[in-house]
């Protein structure tokens, strides 16, 4: 039994639909599907969630939001009368967002996570009804109805354990079953959506949930590459790999796959099959558990940029006890979180991202760090970029890090940082920004 995920790009126009369709119906194995609210469908064309967000906040600001509704309800009238569908599923939906749109605006929050959620929603409804349409057994599943509980944290919703339990009954469900992705509800009954791409999670929930054995995530391209297809041209496509490797690059930069959506899946040992809609044919990339390392150390490289570092110099700052809690006692007051803390005997480097911290805000955390710790040196450095070498073969494998660096430096970049994970899955270098691409494109040669 398989549960199949389709991205806003699979699912923007009613051809893309139609394409959806044919790929469900193809294999009978395919149970529960999970749709995204219709994405761009060209380059410079708005996502339908982002619109909705954009009505939500006017509406909140008491500003005129009518023509931006009007072009969302446009959207789904367009798909569904592409799709030959009946005026009234137009009808439904119009007056589902507008009825939404002039809701309780009591709590900010909760108002605009059930605007955001109702692309996902309303698309699932036209798409059920677009199957049933074709003579197909095929319904519309409200996540409520099914049970997905999630914790009460809008924009960042966890699924909740008892979800499990009861999202196993959707298994004895007839016929295809047409799911929302993006959002579930909190024990109150109130609508919480996960993060951004938050749809891939609801597959891999749903995955665990029913125990499917295999989860199916189409999107827009034929396999995860090795590397950002806008940096290096034609770059190798990855036909398998883990769950962690594909975590470190999702984190890295990747944008196929949304990182938290491979927990759900990694719990339940569900393999996750990474296909495209345009392209049903190609082999696509499989992520799993465990893999034999066969292609060498390096499966694939990320970068991400945006960063910043703290560094802090202080003698005998080992033999301080406290000064690291005292350290992140200091952020935790300006709610600045950190990604790397790589160390020495004297001095430590704090890596963050740095549009957490205004040029107001690093004054202020300069200044405490020098007064409360009494640190010799305290500087910060900005426009850092990240860039990340995995792979499970680098545990076995002498002279990853020797190759990696000596390929910085045939391309004169400057390792502002190395950081491996205690994994070993990972390594990891500071570039400066303007050096990112170069950086990543010197490694892949050296790799790949």
């Amino acid at each position: 039994m398989k549960v199949v995920k389709f991205g806003g790009s699979s699912l923007s126009t009613a051809s893309q639909v139609k394409k959806v369709y044919n790929i469900v119906v193809s294999d009978p194995e395919r149970k529960a599907v999970v749709v995204s609210a219709p994405g761009k469908r060209f380059e410079e064309d708005l996502k339908i969630t982002d619109l909705l967000i954009e009505c939500g906040e006017r509406a909140l600001n008491t500003r005129e939001y009518g023509d931006i509704a009007a072009a969302v309800i446009l959207r789904y009238k367009q798909i569904a009368k592409e799709l030959l569908l009946s005026d009234s599923i137009g009808e439904e939906i119009s007056q589902n967002i507008l009825g939404l749109l002039k809701g309780n605006k009591n709590n900010p929050h909760k108002y605009l996570e059930s605007i955001k959620a109702s692309g996902e929603d309303n698309h699932a409804r036209l798409i059920a009804a677009y199957f049933q349409s074709q003579g197909h057994n095929a319904s519309y599943m409200n996540p409520r109805t099914a049970g997905l509980i999630v914790s009460n944290e809008p924009g960042n919703a966890q699924v909740l354990p008892q979800s499990y339990e009861r999202l196993s009954k959707l298994r004895e469900h007839e016929g295809i079953i047409i799911f929302p992705g993006f959002f579930g509800y909190n024990t109150e009954g109130e609508v919480m959506t996960f993060s951004r791409s938050g749809s891939d999670i609801t597959g891999a929930i749903l995955a665990n949930g029913m125990g499917a054995d295999i989860y199916e995530n189409f999107t827009d391209v034929d396999a995860v590459y090795a590397v950002n297809p806008s940096i290096i041209t034609h770059p190798k496509e990855i036909r398998e790999l883990t769950y962690r490797e594909m975590r470190e690059l999702s984190y890295a930069g990747f944008s196929v796959f949304h990182d938290e959506a491979l927990v759900p899946a990694f719990r339940a040992a569900i393999p996750v099959h990474i296909r495209n809609t345009n392209n049903p044919e190609a082999e696509g990339t499989l992520v799993v558990s465990s893999r034999d390392n066969k292609n060498g150390p390096v499966i694939g490289i990320a970068s991400d940029n945006g960063f910043c570092r703290i560094y802090i110099s202080k003698y005998l700052m080992n033999r301080e006890i406290g000064f690291g809690r005292k350290l992140l006692q200091i952020l935790e007051r300006h709610g600045v979180s950190y990604e790397h803390i790589p160390s020495g005997i004297d001095d430590v480097t704090l890596i963050l991202r740095q549009d957490q911290i205004g040029r107001n805000d690093e004054d202020m955390i300069i200044s405490e760090i020098k007064n409360e710790l009494r640190a010799d040196e305290v500087k910060i450095e900005r426009d850092l970029a990240l860039v990340m070498i995995v792979g499970e073969g680098m545990r076995q494998n002498v002279g990853t890090a020797a190759r990696a660096s000596q390929a910085l430096a045939d391309a004169s970049i400057n390792i502002e940082m190395i950081n491996q994970g205690s994994s070993e899955v990972s390594m990891m270098f500071g570039v400066h920004g303007n050096d990112e691409k170069k950086a990543v494109g010197a490694l892949y040669r050296a790799f790949f």
